[in-house]
């Protein structure tokens, strides 16, 4: 199974983006946990719901990897968490970076901050995108990740996303 990996900041369109490349490749994606996780949370979150958020996680990448298709999109993986952890707390829970150890992925495609941010009840950040997907790169650049850049309005996005699927399964 080849797995592919959509990261970024918030709002840079990582959920369209895994719905259309599932599309494309007439196959599935796996959602983002935290959304459902914080939308039946009846109070504000706080960072120990992190870890179990983590966890959530994993158990649904493992049910949709269990499926056995060719290739797997993930809307998200551990590193979002790693990443705003850091930004927002100051730290990283070290049971975190040791399931990050865990997870191997054979492509991120990384989003730029280069659509409009548009609100919602979970987002919190529209002023600091840009540094955000620094952070991502610097994370991406050091765990010497294989990844793409994707940027431009929505059509270029999922033009980009394809053509660096179909360049790196090509070379394998």
């Amino acid at each position: 199974m080849k797995k592919v990996v959509i990261t970024g900041p918030e709002c840079t369109g990582k959920t369209y983006l895994a719905k259309a490349l599932a599309n494309h490749y007439n196959t599935r994606w796996v959602p983002e946990f935290a959304r459902d996780f914080l939308n039946n949370l009846d109070r504000p979150y706080v960072e120990e719901d992190l870890l179990e958020i983590a966890k959530g996680q994993l158990n649904l990448e493992s049910q949709f990897e269990k499926e056995g298709s060719p290739i797997l999109f993930y809307d998200t993986n551990l590193t979002v968490i790693k990443v705003w952890q850091q930004y927002k707390f100051g730290r990283c829970y070290p049971e975190l970076i040791a399931k990050m150890n865990h997870c191997e992925y054979d492509l991120h495609l990384l989003t730029k901050p280069d659509i409009p941010w548009v609100h919602d009840r979970q987002r919190e950040n529209p002023e600091d995108r840009d540094e955000l997907f620094e952070i991502y790169k610097h994370e991406l650049d050091q765990n010497k990740l294989t990844y793409a850049s994707i940027y431009g309005d929505f059509e270029t996005r999922i033009k980009k996303a394809i053509d660096a699927v179909d360049s790196i399964f090509s070379n394998r």
